[in-house]
């Protein structure tokens, strides 16, 4: 088995937004050399689910862990995310893509955003 990530945010009109998110992807790819990972976005960016989707299809996969990069479950995670994997899914039945919980709602990821909420207690912005 050939395992896949899609790491699955948002989207913005303003491209910069999108910066912490392909660092997410380096570190990722830096930590698993061997997995193929691809970020896709809901809207405004490029690329799509469905093209990341293909992308990791063309690369052999075989499984796919897709991680919603959302700080909590809400409407896209719940409602738009499940509907856009079962198209997925479709084209693809040879395909396990495994929805796995928003990332916000991971204790090692609730912890850092306290950390780094009270390290900023006594930054300034510029």
């Amino acid at each position: 088995m050939t395992r896949g990530m899609l790491l699955f945010a948002h989207g913005a009109r303003d491209p910069r937004w999108a910066g912490p998110f392909e660092d997410v992807a380096r570190r990722v790819r830096e930590r698993e050399p061997a997995l193929a990972v691809q970020l896709a976005f809901l809207e405004f960016m490029a690329p799509s689910l469905r093209e990341a989707g293909e992308m990791l299809v063309g690369a052999g996969c075989t499984r796919v862990d897709v991680i919603p990069l959302f700080l909590g479950a809400g409407g896209h995670v719940r409602k738009d995310l499940p509907e856009l994997l079962a198209e997925l899914s479709a084209a693809h039945p040879h395909i396990r893509w495994q929805l796995q919980r928003a990332i916000g709602e991971v204790d090692s990821v609730i912890e850092a955003m306290a950390r780094a909420a009270v390290a900023g207690l006594n930054e300034t912005l510029p």
